[in-house]
């Protein structure tokens, strides 16, 4: 009795365990659509698929449903010679050139005079503005 109550107490842990690995550990990546697939997911829904082949289908499909499979992107950074090359002589930015540079690196077209920047002092603060500039639009729209 011991040993079935044990069996049924492991199989319900590694069900609820194993379904949706992505979604229980990386809430953060819901929504992605497509990218580059995380290997340490794809493991421990796969481990759900040898052990147990619903529990796994399932791990499999609440990820790639949720995008929690995939890894989140990268972002680019800089080298000093790129960021030079974007720069005037005392410093600043040009946005002519930034503009061209994120137009070649994203394939999307970006007009210098669309483009607006912030000074910003945290990323709290950066929310607020980003929240700001999202109901901005809709109200504009």
């Amino acid at each position: 009795m011991k040993h079935q109550l044990l069996g049924i107490s492991l199989t319900a842990i590694l069900t609820i365990q194993l379904s949706g690995c992505g979604v229980l550990l990386h809430p953060e990546r819901k929504g992605q659509r497509g990218g580059q697939l995380d290997p340490a997911i794809v493991v421990l829904d796969a481990a759900g698929l040898i052990l147990f082949v619903v529990p796994g289908l399932i791990a499999f499909g609440v990820d790639l449903y949720y995008g929690t499979i995939y890894l989140p992107g990268r972002a680019k950074t800089l080298s000093e010679a790129e960021l030079n090359l974007l720069k005037t002589e005392d410093g600043q930015i040009q946005p002519e050139q930034l503009a061209k540079y994120i137009s070649e690196e994203t394939g999307q077209r970006i007009q210098p005079e669309a483009m607006v920047s912030y000074s910003v002092g945290s990323v709290d603060e950066l929310k607020v503005m980003l929240t700001e500039v999202q109901i901005s639009k809709k109200t504009s729209s």
